[in-house]
């Protein structure tokens, strides 16, 4: 029985597979440098943040002292 059930899984991921439609390769490019950008966008914005709460924190440490 389980051979049945792993069988029929196989047969629906493949025919599942079958029927995926893959991007052009311009569309590739095209969507791969959307990301790039994003990724930066977000990696300026974070390290940014960063830096502003590492600059508050010794800040407020040399207060204290």
């Amino acid at each position: 029985m389980k051979d049945n059930i792993i069988k029929r899984y196989v047969k629906s991921s493949l025919e599942e597979f079958s029927k995926i439609t893959w991007p052009t390769k311009n569309q590739a490019v095209r969507l791969t440098i959307i990301v790039l950008i994003f990724v930066l966008i977000a990696s300026f914005t974070l390290g940014a943040v960063d830096y502003g709460f590492n600059e508050l924190f010794h800040y407020l440490l040399k207060i204290t002292r």
